[in-house]
């Protein structure tokens, strides 16, 4: 949850699914914690989720249709000159891409398998460029040989809900936002029934101080609820997070289904 408010409910995903390469792994080093459970992280098993959801509908849908990752970066030039206040902001696109040419910026985008589409007159967020990121739900694991959930509704405008400022934005202006891969939008029942499968086999991970956690980005997912800190006694909780060898993601294999 690097970089996010504590008041932030962080769902359950995959490190780094919305491009064309992912880590095989991530590990997570509890430097401070907080008693009594808190603060925990939660992991998913993704064998489980993958099994019962392709028993479903909108597991086959998932399944045919694929999905889109959209992101919509704000220009922080933009947001200098006009002294205007980064309240609402998630991300830059030169900070995602360490550039601070909106040429540069796309073809570094365009590397990592993105769709670009500017405007570069926008009344509030400047150069504004949005990223679509087309790609399969399910990834193929070769460990098992076998195709895994790699989606979720970490990349949808709902995981702003609680996110101060940001979620006073309207949902279409939102940094992040799923489709189907075919551009068509996910009904609130669908949505529901993605947190649902993930939350049913998430397990937390309760930590102490000098804890580490090594995870398989493929069969587990991670996040975590909100939590709060007791200012009286200087609670904190601060985790590091190193990201394992990065993989080119090939999607789902036909055959290769539980």
């Amino acid at each position: 949850d690097t970089g996010a408010p504590k008041e932030a409910w962080i769902h359950y995903h995959h490190e780094m699914a919305y491009i064309k390469t992912s880590p095989q792994s991530l590990a997570f080093c509890a430097k401070s914690t907080l008693p009594n459970g808190r603060g925990a992280t939660f992991v998913s098993d993704q064998i489980q989720a993958t099994k019962e959801l392709l028993t479903t509908p909108f597991g086959q849908k998932l399944k045919e249709k694929g999905i889109c990752y959209i992101r919509c970066l704000t220009d922080e030039e933009h947001y200098k000159s006009a002294k205007q206040s980064e309240f609402d902001v998630y991300n830059h696109w030169q900070k995602s891409f360490g550039s601070n040419d909106p040429e540069e910026a796309a073809k570094i985008a365009q590397e990592r398998g993105l769709k670009t589409e500017w405007d570069m007159n926008h009344p509030r967020y400047g150069r504004y460029l949005i990223t679509r990121f087309y790609t399969d739900v399910y990834e193929y694991f070769p460990l098992i040989d076998k195709n895994l959930l790699y989606a979720s509704v970490a990349d949808h405008w709902m995981w702003f809900d609680q996110w101060p400022g940001v979620n006073s934005l309207p949902n279409d202006e939102r940094p992040l936002k799923i489709t189907y891969g075919d551009d068509t939008e996910l009904t609130q029942d669908e949505l529901k029934q993605f947190v649902d499968i993930y939350d049913k086999y998430g397990i937390p991970i309760q930590w102490n101080v000098g804890d580490i956690a090594i995870l398989c980005n493929f069969r587990w997912a991670h996040g975590r609820p909100i939590y709060t800190l007791d200012h009286q006694t200087n609670e904190e909780r601060e985790l590091g997070v190193v990201l394992g060898q990065v993989y080119d993601r090939q999607g789902q294999m036909e055959g290769k289904w539980f």
